[in-house]
């Protein structure tokens, strides 16, 4: 079912979550667009429960009513994988926003699929989400699992799911899973938890999750070096990698990108003098600012120790994402590589995108240490799947993936093949229908 939903439909949601909950027409608009602006659908109707219990019965309403649901979070994903393209209704989970005290015992927090990284980050003083993402403030638990969200600490913390301990979940036909005991050590079963997380929202809705909490960083150095080309940025941080004891970070992004922050977003050179490409390295603990310093060696650079300072320098970075909006409607992908590949990725992928659209304009930025590349692109022929296929081809090429962090969504799913065998697609295909046999739940994300 898509469209119009029956007036009928329409009170039985309205029974369950409250007339105010349920939103239609223009008070609608807004879920059914991403931040970027490069995905619009339409949602006939927006569900916002306020609980488990009426999640379950919002899906089993829909189930019934042979209504498609697309979950959504924070709404901050870049492939289109929360967006209401083929007129679903959407399931919004900002009410979930229940976070419990936390378990100094174990480490670890519940939190509901509605609160925000960033209230997890800071539910303890002593303690850290380990994902650290620039839409911290504003992306949601619930939507971070979905999408096994990345980010900068993945060198010292890994993505979402290693932070995940437990989980609780609504399939399809409003059965509830809950696990949230928060066992380090449960072999009692096949550990779905896990295959819930990068799952997009298309085996079951996730309500909250048990996180794991890490000690919060003490004594940390950020620094920012100039070098001279993306050979010798990689050199440098897998030396990084190898003799800095407290590495959390290595971030990389070029003059091209930094030159369109310098001349929209208000932001100084960071250093005295240009370079080909920048690295930012991040260090905590006993002699970080000396392991750091011996890396650099006589480089240009800038180390700091404030929290307004190492703030400072994390902006060239963290802004990056920015950068391609500033001149246009952006395409963003999202890519990675075997580590022995990321400066061919890294160097090359501007190329192949000039090559089938010459006057598109192409920033790189990125994680170094984990093989990833974000490569934003700003379309100067038509956004026809042309620079997507360029890009995509190169890294399946290289024996990448085709999505790093971001997820397949609407945007990458034609190429999924790339990444993927037929096999695999089929297995994915087989676990989807075991689980949503109805084909509830994101129908037009990942194989089915």
């Amino acid at each position: 079912m898509s469209g119009k939903l029956p007036a009928s439909l329409l009170r039985q949601f309205a029974a369950v979550v409250g007339p105010a909950h349920v939103l239609t027409g223009d008070a609608a608009a807004g879920y059914a667009v991403d931040w970027t602006g490069g995905f619009t659908g339409h949602a006939p109707a927006v569900l916002r429960p306020g609980g488990t219990a009426e999640v379950a019965a919002l899906l089993g309403l829909c189930a019934d009513a042979g209504a498609a649901v697309v979950p959504q979070g924070g709404n901050t994903g870049l492939v289109g994988g929360g967006v209401p393209l083929h007129g679903e209704v959407v399931l919004s989970l900002a009410r979930l926003d229940r976070l419990s005290p936390v378990d100094l015992d174990a480490g670890q927090v519940s939190a509901g699929a509605g609160v925000s990284l960033q209230q997890v980050a800071d539910a303890d003083p002593g303690l850290d989400l380990g994902v650290f993402i620039a839409s911290r403030h504003s992306a949601t638990v619930g939507g971070a699992v979905a999408t096994n969200a990345g980010g900068l600490r993945v060198l010292r913390h890994g993505p979402m799911r290693a932070q995940l301990r437990g989980i609780e979940a609504v399939l399809s036909d409003g059965t509830v899973l809950s696990h949230m005991s928060g066992l380090v050590k449960d072999n009692t079963g096949y550990d779905y938890p896990s295959l819930l997380a990068g799952s997009e929202g298309t085996l079951a809705v996730i309500t909250a999750a048990r996180l794991r909490l890490v000690p919060r960083l003490r004594g940390t150095v950020t620094a920012l070096a100039g070098v001279g080309g993306l050979d010798e940025l990689h050199a440098l941080a897998r030396r990084a990698v190898r003799e800095v004891p407290g590495l959390v970070s290595a971030e990389f992004f070029t003059q091209a990108g930094l030159d369109i922050l310098v001349a929209h977003a208000g932001l100084a050179p960071p250093l005295a003098e240009p370079a080909a490409a920048y690295l930012l390295l991040e260090a905590s603990g006993p002699g970080a600012f000396g392991n750091l310093a011996d890396v650099i060696g006589d480089r240009v650079a800038a180390l700091a120790q404030s929290a307004s300072d190492r703030a400072r320098l994390w902006s060239y970075r963290e802004r990056h994402p920015e950068a391609a909006g500033f001149l246009g409607v952006p395409v963003k992908l999202d890519v990675s590589v075997p580590a022995a590949q990321w400066v061919r990725l890294a160097s090359g992928a501007a190329a192949v995108v000039t090559d089938v659209d010459p006057g598109a304009e192409v920033i790189t930025f990125g994680h170094v240490a984990d093989g990833n590349v974000h490569v934003n692109i700003v379309p100067a022929a038509p956004a026809d799947g042309r620079h997507e296929d360029a890009v995509f081809s190169f890294v399946a090429s290289l024996g990448g993936s085709i999505s790093a962090e971001h997820g397949i969504g609407a945007l990458k799913a034609p190429w999924l093949r790339l990444a993927r065998t037929e096999a695999e697609r089929a297995l994915f295909a087989r676990i989807r229908s075991a689980l949503d046999p109805s084909a509830t739940l994101n129908p037009n994300v990942l194989p089915r």
